[in-house]
């Protein structure tokens, strides 16, 4: 089976990435790919895509990642029904958010205890 995945390229520090149909069973560094069908900028977000060569690759089913589904889709390239749209929502939801400490009651300050002044005892 088929996947477009990003392939990563460029220096350390500055990485560019490229759109690469390959085979899904191999790593995206090493499997042979099958064609290259754009590349991605992350610094400038700047993604050019060959529309009709990603379209023919969707049509004979090859498999996109989250993040190249959000490319293609901003590129225009029609997504079959198939292809799962990533959630829009990244809120995280936190487990025991009781448990916070800003959702503790609020600590009372100590009250002044008020120092009386004892007459020392007469022997």
């Amino acid at each position: 089976m088929l996947a477009i995945r990003l392939q990563r390229l460029g220096r350390k520090g500055y990485a560019t990435y490229r759109l690469a149909v390959q085979e899904s069973q191999r790593h995206p560094s090493s499997g042979r790919v099958v064609a290259y069908v754009g590349n991605y900028n992350p610094h400038t977000k700047e993604a050019s895509i060959q529309t009709e060569l990603a379209q023919k690759y969707l049509d004979n089913g090859a498999q996109p990642t989250p993040r190249v589904v959000k490319l293609l889709k901003e590129a225009g390239v029609k997504l079959p029904k198939w292809v799962v749209e990533p959630a829009v929502d990244k809120t995280k939801s936190t487990r025991h958010s009781d448990k916070l400490r800003k959702n503790q009651p609020k600590e009372e300050a100590p009250a002044e205890t008020e120092v009386t002044e004892e007459a020392p005892a007469e022997a």
